[in-house]
């Protein structure tokens, strides 16, 4: 590959990337969580939180929720509290240390957790239901190793995509 193709190729990530992360909008995301019981759509800024939180399975902290979100630990604490109030989090002292808070998902927010993933994952098959399974299947591992590439080099602790710890999900939803 040339030095010019490189460069092309380079060109084409970063704006995929920005078209991404405007994709990614309170309002966009808003639109692809499911209500709430009320016919609300959920503020899709806890899913965040959620996610953290399902990310650590098992010990986490506020402080492991506002570095997972790239937040500052005020932001990460009313986020918590927030999902809290909703029922989807609970809350409760490390028995290792006292002064520590340690978070869980409650019942209902692990169905509002697996409720939008599966809405996720099915509209993100939709995007890609005219691709061949190997072509998705290599944009999932390729997009993966990006990620974690691309965590190493920010400098942030470099975690895999929640599809690439279960990766019979990620077959499995046809994606």
């Amino acid at each position: 590959m040339s030095d010019k193709q490189q460069r092309q190729a380079l060109t084409a990530v970063e704006r995929a990337m920005v078209a991404i992360r405007r994709s990614q909008t309170r309002r966009s995301l808003g639109r692809l969580a499911p209500p709430d019981g009320e016919g609300r759509p959920v503020d899709p800024t806890l899913f965040g939180v959620l996610d953290a939180v399902e990310e650590r399975d098992g010990a986490c902290s506020v402080s492991d929720v506002a570095a997972a979100l790239g937040v500052d630990q005020p932001r990460a604490s009313r986020l918590v509290l927030r999902a809290a109030e909703e029922g989807w989090l609970t809350r409760g002292p490390d028995p290792a240390d006292a002064r520590r808070m340690l978070l869980a998902l409650t019942p209902e927010g692990r169905d509002r957790l697996d409720r939008t993933h599966r809405l996720r994952e099915e509209v993100f098959a939709r995007a890609m239901a005219d691709w061949p399974a190997a072509d998705r299947v290599e944009f999932a591992r390729l997009l993966t190793a990006f990620v974690e590439g691309f965590g190493r080099e920010a400098g942030s602790a470099p975690q895999a995509p929640r599809a690439a710890r279960h990766p019979l999900r990620v077959e499995g939803r046809g994606i």
